[in-house]
């Protein structure tokens, strides 16, 4: 059986379910794009194409080896995009919640029945139906989970805006014991520079104490002044708009000491060197174009 631990991002990682490019289903109609950033490459005729994911995941696998963490990944599904296992469920402590997702994906959560029959069923939590949630917006970070959001009464006129304030409650009922913040995040349709699709689009913790962090993400100006005060300014990486756009909140850290990054983000890759973290480097680029990148592609279980 899988002991299931999630107390925090930057702990050691020991078993990690890494989606898979494998049988992507190819370029989808613009019409039906999930996310701005995706609309822009199907219309420049730029959409990644599945052998150039495959060898990116495969990069990430490989350092994953390196480190001696156990990789599960999603049965295949034919023609069938599995990549960003993020979306579909998260591990908070000893408990696996699966998220209320877009319907199109349910069948995302099947391909890793190989997993979950591994886990205790009484551990296994699902979101009441009302209840939206993806992984992406949910991040624990000492007693707090840190979660996105979209409050507005439109929130059903954005296919960008994954968890909603029901989400948030829910989180806190089946989480008594964390403190549960949530943060109003910035969507659009249309543009993906001014889209935050999750919480770790525009944040996420990393190393012992320090954080990465993209002001505009954020609706809510307190809101962002809050995580501010709560890392410290001298402990954050504040990145620009154009480096948000290409994902460079959404590294995935192995431990407190190392992390894995986009081999372009090379402001970010040197900051972090400088606060003695390890940077593995993997190309990730053509993953990126469909609006998430190296968290994304990740559902740690088990962290020390």
């Amino acid at each position: 059986m899988l002991k299931l631990n999630i107390k925090s991002e930057t702990s050691p990682l020991k078993a990690v379910v890494l989606g898979t490019a494998v049988s992507n289903g190819g370029t989808p109609e613009y019409k039906d794009a999930y996310d701005p950033k995706s609309a822009e490459h199907i219309k420049a005729g730029t959409y990644p194409i599945e052998e150039d994911m495959v060898k990116e995941m495969e990069a990430v696998a490989a350092v994953f080896e390196k480190y001696n963490v156990k990789v599960f990944r999603p049965k295949i599904i034919e023609n069938y995009n599995q990549i960003f296992t993020r979306d579909i469920a998260f591990v908070i402590d000893d408990k696996f919640v699966k998220a209320n997702i877009l319907p199109d994906r349910d069948e995302e959560i099947e391909a890793i029945n190989h997993v979950l029959s591994q886990i205790d069923p009484e551990k296994i939590l699902t979101m009441p139906e009302s209840a939206h949630m993806e992984g992406g917006d949910v991040m624990p970070y000492k007693d707090y989970l840190l979660v996105g959001t979209y409050k507005g009464e439109d929130y059903k006129d954005f296919i960008t805006a994954r968890t909603n304030m029901k989400g948030v409650k829910a989180l806190q009922e089946l989480f008594p014991n964390r403190k549960v913040v949530s943060f109003s995040l910035r969507k659009s349709n249309t543009e993906a520079r001014d889209n935050a699709l999750h919480l770790d689009c525009c944040f996420q913790p990393v190393g012992k104490d320090k954080a990465i962090i993209y002001k505009d993400g954020f609706l809510i100006e307190e809101e962002y002044n809050w995580l501010v005060n709560l890392f410290g300014k001298e402990n954050i990486f504040e990145i620009t708009r154009d480096e948000m756009f290409n994902m460079n909140s959404n590294v995935f850290s192995i431990s407190e000491d190392v992390v894995i990054s986009e081999k372009n983000f090379t402001r970010l890759n040197a900051w972090l060197r400088e606060q003695g973290i390890t940077v593995e480097e993997v190309p990730y680029a053509e993953i990126s174009k469909q609006e998430g990148l190296l968290r994304c592609t990740t559902l740690p279980l088990i962290r020390e």
